[in-house]
Parts: C-alpha cells; structure tokens; sequence
C-alpha cells in the first residue's frame, strides 16, 4: 500500500485551489497500480484539463456540497445523521491522531481523510477499515454520481479500485454493511 497514491487521491477530493491544479494528472497516481484505476485518472485529468480553476471549483461545489447523496462524509452514507455517526466521527478522529495525521477543516469522516488513514493502518486493520467504512460509503458515493458525466465518478472509481487492488481479500460486492462491525472498526 502506497500512502502517496491514497494522499493523491485525496488531493483530488479536494476543494480545487490553485496550486493544486497543477496536480491533476499527477504521474504518482496516474502511473501507480492498477492499470485499470491509472485509466480512470487518466480521463480525469483529461476532463479536467480544460477547466479553468473557477470551473473546477464550481463542479466540486455541485458534485459534493450541493447534493447530499453524493457528500463525502462516509459516515453519513452509513448512519445518516444519528448516535452512530457521532460515535465514528469521535473514533475516526482518534485514528487520526493516533497515525498523527493532521486534521483539516473537514469533519473525520470525510473521505480524504479515510484515504489517508487507510494507507497508515497494519493489515488487519485496514482490511477492515475498508470492508466496512470505505467501500460501502464509496459505492453510495459512486451510485449517486454514476453515468452523469461527471469528471470526479473517475476519482471515485479509480479510488474503489485501489482500495480492492490493495485488499483483494476482500469481496468485489459488498453485502450491506452490519452496524455493529461499523463501529468495533475504530476501536
């Protein structure tokens, strides 16, 4: 597991700011495994070309501020706005620390910083981590966005398909997560 790839990709998931743009066909990921994940970033970066910085900033703005189903809180795609959701953000924050990972503005549960922990996590953990936290809160995130044409479906997917290169132990299909295993995760 290679914590450059997933602290790209949460590059990309990230409010566009300039001297971010330059980043976008970074070759760190484009050029890492899988050939398949690499193809999706690839026609990211070739989408998003084009675009001024403005554009860039207003197609992340409608693509995961401006529609809930596709907001980059996992927890939230798991638990909705309940007690389980407070009890993930209170555990994922203490991972966070725990792998000194600094915080940003976002909240815990957001999906960059689920990326960037997952690549910090031993095995077991990880694995697990990504069972029942990310895949199931990327697939949400993937059916919300998906066959809309828009750009960041390819960071989504090319994510998904990092998390599976990296943990192939794990199903292709995910069977609707249990609430317990959700939160024994971070304990």
């Amino acid at each position: 597991m290679d914590s450059r790839t997933y602290d790209a990709l949460a590059m990309l998931l990230t409010y566009p700011e300039d001297h971010r743009s330059r980043e976008i066909g970074s070759p760190v990921i484009i050029n890492g495994p899988p050939d398949t994940a690499a193809a999706e970033l690839a026609v990211f970066a070739e989408k998003m070309a084009p675009l001024s910085l403005h554009d860039r900033q207003e197609l992340f703005i409608q693509t995961f501020d401006l529609s809930p189903v596709c907001a980059l809180e996992m927890g939230w795609h798991l638990f909705g706005e309940n007690y389980d959701r407070g009890l993930l953000l209170v555990k994922m924050r203490q991972q966070l620390r725990m792998y000194r990972l600094a915080e940003t503005t976002e909240l815990p549960d957001h999906l960059t910083n689920g990326l960037r922990l997952l690549a910090r996590m031993e095995r077991n953990s990880g694995a697990y981590f990504a069972e029942a936290i990310v895949l199931p809160a990327l697939e949400k995130m993937l059916d919300a966005i998906r066959g809309k044409n828009n750009p960041y479906e390819r960071v989504l997917e090319a994510a998904r398909l990092f998390v599976h290169e990296d943990f192939p132990e794990l199903p292709a299909q995910l069977a609707t997560p249990k609430r317990e295993p959700e939160l024994r995760v971070l304990a």
